[in-house]
């Protein structure tokens, strides 16, 4: 999902709380702080030799272990945050979102959104772990697929 596509979809809603969620139903506790907000550009060259460049808008969660609060951020709050951090550094709204979080539930990584829906008061952003390609591949696929 895009940076933009999220941002005007918490917009649209902002008294609602944000609750994240994997494909299994488990939740990022209630109580989790945005952390950081970074502007991440990739330029890394594939198995095909081919150069690549893109850019990411990664959202650090976190949950302290000592958090008393079962309280999901509002969107109005993730808004006030993302704004702020947006008028410090370039965010490029049309880059790809991803959730930096890790606990018990959810290892280490950097998810991506595979949809987001409302339902009553909340706004339910489910997350996926990030899968590997090969992008040499991938083209080849293309190719035959579109020229064939």
């Amino acid at each position: 999902m895009k940076t933009r596509e999220f941002i005007e979809q918490l917009r649209e809603s902002r008294e609602k709380q944000v609750v994240f969620v994997d494909e299994n139903g488990s939740t990022i506790h209630g109580g989790y702080h945005l952390t950081e907000l970074k502007a991440a550009t990739f330029d890394t060259v594939d198995c095909g030799g081919q150069k690549n460049r893109w850019n990411e808008t990664i959202v650090q969660l976190w949950v302290p272990q000592d958090e008393e609060s079962d309280e999901f951020m509002t969107a109005n709050k993730f808004l006030s945050i993302y704004d702020r951090v947006s008028g410090m550094i370039a965010l490029d709204p049309e880059a790809e979102i991803r959730f930096e979080y890790g606990d018990e539930n959810f290892p280490p990584s950097n998810y991506q959104v595979a949809k987001v829906t409302e339902i009553a008061d909340t706004i339910r952003v489910e997350l996926r772990a990030p899968q590997t390609t090969c992008k040499a591949r991938d083209r080849r696929t293309e190719e035959a697929s579109c020229c064939g």
